[in-house]
């Protein structure tokens, strides 16, 4: 008899077992996503990722009156959970833990997911979510800052546009050679910003290549205002060997000479590379008014930075050509030393250059000979 009572014992420890339920150990997570504009996000993807393991799922937002999610079936664990539209990410809370109970609620908004962006670009630090939370709000007065500084950023973009639009403007109609339309658009943009040298260089470019159309008064009072223009880029940008060199040409056109070679000499010494051709204008500025001495120095100080510039070479023979001295008696002709070395050696760097029959003239003139290079066939012909 025991021992039946014994089997029935176990019989019924199995059925109850066997009937107890099972629980899946499974959470959720739900909550509501609001527009930029407080509207419900409809159709807005809700990414889960988990974190702690692999695991992946999402869930579109359905609700239109609230943008309510829910997702169920959940493995108990730790999560990331964003916010996706149009395959952008908006927002997102890490560090979610789900497990049994009531959902975990996880909301977003994304007008203060905006305002985060925006306060991050304004150089705000905004103290970061804890784990599991959703983004600390945005305060009133963080708000108004971020107004501030967005108003701020449009203002600049603004000035932006119009230094831009204008300074092309004047760029186009320079090469249309509408010179007074591009001095007005360079001063539109001038007006915008004052602090760019292109700007004003441009218009002093402007003024010059308007300078040659006029005459008298007015041809005065645009290298005048070239003048100024071009002084003010070289008041911003100092360094600048062209600038120097722009405001000297405009100073001699001008008539001011030595304000002229001031510019054209610093100019030479700002920029090296471009010093050959800076001190062959000087020269030839110095010739023109006859300071034949100082042209001729800035004449060797041109093939003295650039020694293969021929033209300077030609010059030097031709600026000394003046100090050449005749005896009475024999009417012999002795040249100041260096004058048939210039020609002579203008016809060695440019034998078939524009000047070359004049270069060959003025050394038979002056008694020298033309030293030129003849290549012999050196090749022995057959018998």
């Amino acid at each position: 008899m025991a021992n039946r009572y014994s089997i029935l014992w176990k019989l019924s420890l199995l059925v109850a077992f066997c009937a107890a339920p099972v629980f899946a150990q499974v959470g959720a997570i739900e909550g509501d996503v609001k527009n930029a504009d407080g509207s419900p996000a409809i159709g807005a993807q809700i990414v889960i990722d988990r974190t702690d393991m692999k695991g992946h799922y999402d869930v579109k937002v359905k609700d239109k009156k609230t943008g309510h999610y829910y997702y169920g079936g959940l493995p108990l664990g730790t999560y990331k959970v964003s916010v996706v539209i149009d395959g952008k990410p908006m927002d997102s809370v890490s560090g979610v833990r789900v497990g049994l109970g009531e959902p975990i609620k996880v909301d977003f908004d994304l007008k203060q997911a905006q305002l985060r962006a925006q306060a991050a670009q304004a150089g705000m630090v905004i103290p970061e979510a804890q784990a599991g939370q959703a983004q600390p709000k945005i305060s009133k007065e963080e708000q108004a800052k971020i107004e501030e500084v967005n108003k701020k950023n449009e203002e600049i973009k603004k000035k932006n546009a119009a230094l831009t639009g204008g300074f092309n403007a004047g760029l186009a109609a320079m090469q249309a050679k509408d010179y007074a339309e591009a001095i007005k658009q360079f001063q539109t943009a001038a007006e915008v910003d004052p602090n760019q040298s292109a700007v004003w260089a441009n218009m002093g470019e402007a003024y010059n290549q308007l300078s040659k159309t006029k005459s008298g008064d007015e041809r005065k009072e645009a290298l005048s205002k070239g003048t100024e223009a071009y002084q003010k880029a070289v008041d911003l940008k100092a360094d600048d060997g062209s600038l120097h060199h722009n405001l000297g040409l405009m100073y001699v056109n001008s008539g001011q000479v030595d304000k002229g070679v001031i510019e054209l000499k610093k100019a030479a010494e700002l920029q090296p590379a471009n010093a050959g051709q800076y001190y062959y204008n000087l020269g030839a500025v110095l010739i023109n008014n006859n300071r034949t001495d100082e042209a001729v120095q800035a004449f060797q100080d041109a093939v003295k930075a650039d020694p293969t510039k021929a033209d300077a070479y030609f010059q030097i023979g031709t600026a000394l050509m003046g100090k050449a001295t005749t005896d009475t008696k024999t009417g012999k002709i002795t040249p100041a030393p260096g004058t048939i070395e210039g020609f002579q050696k203008y016809l060695d760097l440019s034998p078939n250059g524009p000047n070359a029959e004049t270069a060959k003239a003025m050394i038979a003139a002056l008694g020298g000979t033309v030293i030129t290079e003849i290549k012999s066939d050196t090749k022995k012909k057959k018998p």
